[in-house]
């Protein structure tokens, strides 16, 4: 090895130490497949930009100067009377706003200037309109006040992936819609999981009555209709984002319950267990330290596919009317859209091509995760 090398492996050696041999080794065969890493990063750069969709699609402008001072109209309502008017919530997309900002100062718009609920006042048409660049011109801006010669008329005001049935710019609720989906995934597969990890855990460790009770309690609760019961709830409380979350995790957390007591059952027999228990340490203890890092490796592998299955089953709610309020994107909602607007095929498209890429994209990383904590490839 030569020099260089020796002060590289050096450099290398205490981040590598943050792991365990096992766990480097379970690391080290996750990167080596390459889809599922390079699905992983695909993923959370998708994610990331969704994120921040304030500051890609939006009909505010991220930043304004006017006379002299700085303003943030994509964090801040400002009234209009700031610029001149008399209404109470300033319209950016106004040719008198922007006239004024111009002739007083600079604004920096996102690359999309509308939000997922912006009308577009210029749509050349009524309806869903396909998008902007399969149209002339002269059609696109037919409109606006002088037409083609309209400065205003220029691409971060065409749509992009077309309009949906309301006016609104299709590629504005595609991000917004993606980052409302895989947050309610994210935030219902870690419910899940935490309570499915104690439920199992507590079957599995003390076994006897306490599995035997909770397991028929499982069986009886999980042979109720989650649609029958949603659609009552529906019924009675206006879906939102936090009721859609509540009803779900009352059915998502025994997914993981099974495979945590399983776990349980067969490492509460271990010798180094009862050596545990013969010197003392509580219960709480021995399941914490001893018992869940090996459950946590099912866990884990499982998460993925909870995810994606999370972000399913919120679109089949929206794509069925059950899901979040009316105007609020999603994927669902999307693919609601096409199905009410046959003749806008970019609709239904843009909606199967999203869901298609982030389930694809999930299952690669859960198959990538599934190979890394397999035993036979972890000791290889």
């Amino acid at each position: 090895m030569t020099d260089l090398a020796q002060q590289a492996a050096a450099i290398d050696a205490p981040r590598r130490r943050l792991l365990s041999p096992l766990n480097r080794r379970r690391w080290d065969n996750f990167r080596n497949n390459r889809r599922g890493w390079w699905s992983l990063w695909i993923f959370l750069a998708i994610f990331t930009l969704t994120l921040g969709s304030e500051f890609i699609a939006n009909d505010r402008p991220i930043v304004v100067s006017y006379k002299g001072e700085i303003l943030f109209p994509a964090f801040v309502n400002y009234p209009e009377s700031k610029f001149g008017g008399f209404l109470g919530t300033t319209n950016y997309r106004d040719s008198f706003i922007g006239d004024e900002i111009a002739a007083n100062g600079w604004a920096v718009w996102p690359l999309v200037r509308f939000s997922y609920n912006t009308v577009d006042g210029y749509q050349p048409g009524s309806g869903a309109l396909p998008p902007t660049w399969l149209l002339s011109r002269d059609e696109a801006c037919a409109r606006y006040p002088l037409q083609a010669e309209d400065p205003n008329c220029n691409w971060s005001n065409y749509h992009w992936l077309g309009t949906d049935g309301e006016a609104h710019d299709v590629l504005s609720r595609l991000l917004y819609g993606m980052r409302i989906s895989v947050l309610f995934g994210f935030t219902l597969t870690i419910l899940s999981s935490v309570i499915g990890l104690v439920a199992g855990a507590v079957q599995g460790y003390f076994g006897g009555w306490v599995d035997l009770i909770f397991q028929r309690l499982i069986e009886i609760w999980t042979s109720v209709p989650a649609l029958y019961l949603l659609l009552i709830i529906s019924s009675v409380i206006a879906p939102s984002f936090w009721v859609l979350l509540g009803i779900l995790l009352l059915f998502s957390w025994v997914s993981l319950v099974g495979i945590v007591r399983a776990e349980f059952l067969r490492g509460r027999n271990f010798e180094y267990i009862a050596a545990a228990r013969a010197l003392g340490v509580s219960n709480a203890t021995i399941m914490w330290r001893h018992l869940l890092p090996n459950a946590m490796v099912a866990t884990l592998t499982f998460m993925p596919f909870i995810l994606s299955g999370s972000v399913v089953t919120l679109t089949s709610l929206d794509l069925l009317g059950l899901g979040l309020e009316v105007g609020t994107p999603s994927l669902g909602d999307l693919l609601f859209q096409g199905k009410e607007n046959l003749q806008a095929p970019w609709l239904g498209l843009t909606g199967f091509f999203a869901i298609a890429i982030i389930m694809t994209l999930l299952v690669f990383v859960g198959e990538g995760v599934r190979d890394a904590f397999d035993p036979r490839k972890a000791i290889a």
